[in-house]
């Protein structure tokens, strides 16, 4: 079951950085906006395997950051490096290599994630913040609908605690 995520509004506090690394998880993030926005997960006919909605999100974040002088950088992964919690090590090592390059960067993706990159990190010389944070795990049933869209229907959500330790 995947994380249900709601974004922070993190740009106030990071707008005063010359440079912003954004580090999206492919997953829950993009599976929670799906839902929250009754939009499609996954629309093979447009050839990518991107939730349009979660795209634009990260879009928006970025174009505002720009508007406040920020230079801003999107770290992408590929299918095989979806989920931000099960990165290979090689992945990992590029996003150090790349985070190094940055003053700060946000983490699209549940605690667990942003935990997981800030430690990743601390060697880096960047602050890291979070740009989501988990209200639960969603129930959903994925469901096919025409033109080849796997849309997400919500059956509920189950609350959960998260302590992180900062």
């Amino acid at each position: 079951m995947p994380f249900c995520l709601k974004e922070v509004d993190v740009v106030p506090e990071v707008a005063h950085f010359q440079s912003v690394l954004i580090v999206p998880c492919r997953f829950c993030p993009a599976v929670s906006l799906a839902v929250r926005n009754s939009r499609p997960f996954i629309e093979f006919h447009r050839g990518h395997m991107r939730t349009r909605c979660y795209e634009e999100l990260i879009a928006n974040m970025q174009s505002r950051l720009e508007r406040e002088g920020v230079k801003t950088a999107v770290f992408r992964s590929s299918f095989l490096n979806y989920a931000q919690c099960m990165w290979t090590p090689q992945k990992r090592k590029r996003l150090l290599k790349r985070a190094s390059e940055h003053e700060a960067v946000v983490v699209m993706g549940c605690e667990g994630t942003y935990e997981i990159v800030r430690d990743m990190l601390k060697s880096a010389g960047c602050q890291v913040f979070r740009g989501m944070t988990s209200e639960g795990l969603l129930n959903v049933t994925p469901r096919i609908k025409w033109p080849l869209n796997v849309s997400l229907e919500l059956r509920g959500v189950s609350n959960i605690h998260c302590e992180t330790a900062e």
